[in-house]
């Protein structure tokens, strides 16, 4: 950010709109300045800076709706981002997180994206969090998936470009995934459950680029199940 006016005038502003956004402003440290709006503030966008840290005051902000911190060099979060009750969409892609705080109290989140860090364990958390609607994982380092995904409350997973070598037989028993991304990972014809195709609410499920031909998988007798489902929501599209 240019200078410490500039910055001032989007705090007064903020102030009235509940909205601050300093993308792109060549942001090193987090500016104390932020702090004043916590009463206010329903969106903050961080993004495109070179921010290595966020502080612990980041909880303060109650009534924060949209938090957008990609794009950065965030090796951590820190555990008070639990306390943002209200938010609904945590975006922190392109970071080098290795891990995640557990934020199991931020129960009205519907779209977290996490793609391009370094995260080897899928955040089970995420799991139980009944609003989730839209979760983004693509471009970790992850290797499997919990059994609780079963009990993941998700429409969309993206799961491209990690290392995953099996998924789950309960993955099929999600009541709500419908579009199923897991391209460029680790898996084998036969780690991919047949109930996903027989049986799950998926009608989306791209899988290329792993270990195995597609020609392979939809010459599986299964496979016509899971295309009458794909074709019967691309009818409704149109």
């Amino acid at each position: 950010m240019g200078n410490a006016s500039s910055l001032k005038n989007h705090v007064e502003t903020s102030r009235k709109t509940g909205v601050l956004n300093l993308s792109d402003s060549r942001l090193k440290h987090y500016p104390n300045d932020i702090d004043l709006l916590h009463p206010h503030l329903r969106t903050l966008d961080l993004s495109k800076n070179k921010l290595k840290i966020l502080p612990k005051s980041i909880g303060q902000f109650k009534e924060l709706k949209v938090l957008n911190v990609s794009n950065n060099s965030l090796e951590s979060l820190p555990q008070e981002i639990n306390g943002l009750s209200k938010i609904e969409t945590l975006q922190v892609n392109c970071n080098i997180l290795k891990s995640l705080p557990t934020l199991n109290n931020l129960t009205f989140l519907k779209r977290v994206s996490l793609g391009d860090n370094r995260l080897s364990v899928f955040p089970e958390f995420l799991c139980e969090l009944k609003h989730l609607e839209t979760l983004n994982l693509s471009k970790n380092n992850i290797t499997q998936l919990p059994e609780l995904i079963k009990h993941s409350r998700l429409v969309e997973l993206n799961l491209n470009q990690n290392q995953i070598r099996k998924l789950p037989a309960g993955i099929a028993e999600c009541s709500r995934l419908k579009t199923l991304r897991i391209e460029e990972n680790c898996l084998e014809l036969a780690d991919i459950p047949k109930t996903l195709l027989t049986s799950s609410k998926v009608s989306l499920l791209c899988v290329e680029g792993n270990l195995f031909d597609m020609k392979s998988l939809m010459a599986l007798e299964e496979y016509s199940l899971y295309m009458a489902r794909y074709t019967e929501v691309k009818k409704k599209m149109f």
